[in-house]
């Protein structure tokens, strides 16, 4: 554990404020019904696709199980942040608990990696479908999901941990509507370069890497596409190629446009960051069951069944 730093308090915080857009407290009142709009979005057409997966037999496929998988991990992703921000703009809640604090910061710190990777599975999954079908298979899908889940949880477990063995002694008043790491460890009273370093090395390196895999995977999948001779094959492959990359291109552009914005905080308002980062976590899960639903045939026949029942 790091030295404790003698100037602070002899008692240390047992919870944490959220205080939400600090310089921009009216956007509470406008962010609060869209918001709630997006969750309850998010919840129902997660849920519908998940039941529908579960339910129809012609979708018991890899690909499939792969969306099932996204959309858990949306799900976790959209509980774990969104009713507490909702708690904080219609109810002023703003207290969280030291445990339930890391908590979020773990589940938000794994789980959004574990999107990504699942993109790339997906992207794997699509080129693999063009080029050799017989490759993908349960077992596949099985070790797929152990690698995701294995990978992220080894490698961002410690900054949570990091975060959590810091001395917070003082001020227990956290800039944002969730418990980012920067946000947190910034109120201790310790050294916190190593866990700045450490999530800067690890974001990068996970999120980075999966970004340049995945659109790799994609010119790879365009050139097969392009290669396939059989009436009608090419039309159908960028059909369905198409929802994931458009779900993957919007993931990633909110993404981004985070970081470069987080970066860029001396010439753009604090709040702004705040902002992309509550959104980032329920826009793409409000999406994503969406689009799969509109442009997968097999999905809406699925869905169609289901509601008959």
């Amino acid at each position: 554990m790091l030295p404790y730093n003698s100037s602070c308090l002899s008692t240390e915080v047992s919870d944490f404020i959220l205080n939400c857009f600090v310089r921009s407290p009216s956007w509470q009142h406008w962010l609060s019904l869209p918001l709630s709009i997006l969750f309850l979005v998010a919840m129902g057409a997660n849920a519908v696709l998940l039941i529908t997966i579960q339910l129809e037999a012609s979708l018991h496929e890899p690909m499939y199980y792969l969306l099932g998988l996204l959309s858990l991990l949306d799900i976790v992703l959209c509980l774990t942040v969104i009713p507490k921000v909702l708690a904080i703009f219609w109810f002023d809640l703003r207290s969280i608990s030291f445990s339930a604090c890391f908590l979020q910061m773990f589940i938000m710190n794994n789980f959004l990696p574990m999107e990504s990777c699942t993109f790339l599975a997906m992207a794997y999954d699509r080129y693999v479908a063009i080029c050799n079908p017989t490759i993908i298979t349960d077992q596949f899908v099985a070790k797929a999901v152990l690698f995701i889940l294995a990978r992220n949880t080894f490698l961002t477990a410690p900054i949570p941990i990091l975060s959590a063995r810091l001395h917070y002694c003082g001020k227990n008043i956290i800039e944002n509507c969730i418990c980012a790491n920067l946000s947190v460890s910034k109120l201790s009273c310790d050294n916190v370069a190593l866990n700045k370093i450490y999530q800067l090395i690890v974001a990068w390196t996970l999120l980075g890497s999966d970004l340049v895999l995945i659109f790799i995977s994609y010119i790879l999948i365009l050139r097969a596409i392009l290669r396939l001779k059989a009436k009608g094959a090419a039309a159908k492959a960028l059909s369905t190629c198409g929802s994931h990359f458009i779900l993957i291109l919007f993931f990633s552009t909110i993404l981004l446009v985070f970081v470069f914005t987080h970066m860029a905080k001396k010439k753009v308002s604090p709040d702004i960051p705040i902002l992309l980062n509550v959104l980032h976590h329920v826009i793409p899960a409000a999406l994503n069951p969406i689009v799969y639903g509109v442009r997968t045939q097999e999905i809406k026949e699925g869905i169609r069944k289901l509601l008959r029942r």
